[in-house]
């Protein structure tokens, strides 16, 4: 493995509903998640987060796993309805006494912490109130980034704002195969402004609290046109306006970019300026391409998604391309230039179907080989000039993945759900090993 810079920051992700349970425990609110879930033909198991990895009250023994791997960072998300059960009021003083236990732990630990304000749990009521599609949302978000860092501010080394918007928006709201389950096609532009509102304002926020910089992080996924026609390339250049430059010209001060659905009337004057708000790390997420063609004649879409062959497969039948990481942070450098803040990878990672052999051993020579590539591919980024200041796996555990529910398996540790038992893979192992290197 070829040597990294100095300081390069070594971590693992999780999120807060997939990993936290206790979901009415100490007057945590409801969030969409919570709704979502429990409607049925959602999840694919028909599970819920109601319990998933019981984080909330092992997140002692979850801190010792972290230290024995030996990473500097533990990316987790906060969960809003911990904070405010309602999306809205003052800060509920024991849902963040938990957040309190968890950094202190991780800073004995020698552990920076790394908080995520939103990881998609909307509290209910919010979303009963118009949801990220009222634009005063955006107001309630930053509110609660202020109660959060007057509480961990002194502590927390990043806040990121937001996680994904653009799957959030796609997912939750376009095709409604995500919470809040709504249906709206290209009609879900407020929701890419409204979080991207919030995130502006929540910068200012934190910019008021804590001198700990700030970020977002954005799923990212480079095009690979499909065809060789105009119209095939047509359909790319919208795919990758709406995937990798929605949610982030406007941030680095380029306005929105020409994607489907931008509807200028949701914008208001000072807006841009406000998403425009200066950040100190651009969080990159990347599991893989996009293969893009020209839709069929009659598609109330500007582009159609097709698999790429040639490359192996993970458990989600998700592309396993390296290369595709290079590509994505060169394509970033080139496309940002000097407006670029500098990068951390805030996701990478795979799902394979782990299984503990007679032993109990959990050998997952696959996951290695996954984070061995995406690792060396992160390299040939920073050999080749691109600001890359961290690596962070997704993740920690193996968790409730959001609408597969229990059935899809991420973790470097082996969960099983019915005793909480934690086990180390084998890649646990690997990677502990090349952080000590």
């Amino acid at each position: 493995m070829p040597d990294f810079p100095a300081g390069f920051r070594w971590g693992v992700s999780t999120s807060a509903y997939q990993i936290e349970g206790a979901t009415t425990v100490d007057g945590r609110g409801p969030s969409i998640w919570d709704t979502f879930a429990r409607e049925p033909g959602r999840i694919v198991d028909g599970s819920t987060g109601d319990e998933a990895c019981d984080h909330y009250h092992r997140h002692a023994e979850d801190t010792a796993l972290l230290a024995g791997l030996g990473v500097s960072a533990y990316r987790f998300s906060v969960a809003w309805p911990r904070v405010q059960p309602t999306g809205a009021g003052p800060a509920h003083a024991a849902g963040l006494d938990f957040y309190d236990r968890l950094v202190d732990g991780l800073l004995a630990a020698g552990v920076d912490p790394v908080a995520t304000l939103f990881h998609w749990d909307l509290p209910q009521a919010l979303e009963d109130a118009g949801g990220w599609l009222n634009r005063d949302t955006a107001a309630r978000f930053a509110e609660y980034a202020d109660l959060t860092a007057a509480r961990l501010g002194d502590r927390v080394k990043l806040w990121i704002t937001l996680n994904e918007p653009f799957i959030h928006m796609s997912l939750g709201h376009g095709i409604g195969t995500h919470a809040p389950g709504r249906m709206l096609l290209f009609d879900a532009f407020p929701v890419a402004h409204h979080q991207l509102l919030g995130h502006g304002l929540a910068v200012a926020a934190l910019r008021a609290r804590t001198a700990s910089p700030v970020a977002i992080a954005n799923n990212y996924s480079p095009v690979r046109q499909v065809g060789d026609t105009d119209a095939d390339r047509a359909a790319a250049q919208a795919y990758d306006a709406l995937h990798n430059r929605l949610f982030t010209d406007p941030l680095l001060g380029r306005g929105y970019p020409d994607a489907p659905g931008l509807d200028p009337a949701v914008i208001h004057d000072g807006d841009l300026d406000v998403l425009a708000a200066p950040i100190d790390v651009l969080g990159v997420n990347y599991y893989n391409p996009t293969g893009i063609r020209a839709p069929e004649e009659g598609s109330p879409l500007p582009f159609e998604m097709v698999p790429l062959d040639g490359y192996p497969r993970t458990a989600f039948d998700w592309p396993v391309a390296p290369d595709g990481l290079r590509e994505l942070l060169l394509q970033l450098h080139d496309r940002y230039g000097d407006a670029l803040p500098p990068i951390q990878v805030t996701e990478s990672g795979c799902a394979y179907d782990d299984v503990p052999d007679a032993q109990g051993r959990v050998d997952d020579p696959e996951r290695i080989a996954y984070l061995d590539g995406h690792v060396r591919a992160v390299h040939e980024a920073i050999t080749a000039g691109v600001p890359v200041t961290g690596y962070f796996v997704w993740s920690l555990l193996d968790n409730w993945e959001w609408a597969e529910g229990f059935t899809k398996r991420f973790g470097l540790v082996h969960v099983d759900y019915p005793t909480q038992r934690r086990t180390p893979k084998s890649s646990y192992a690997w990677f502990r090993d090349l952080v000590r290197r």
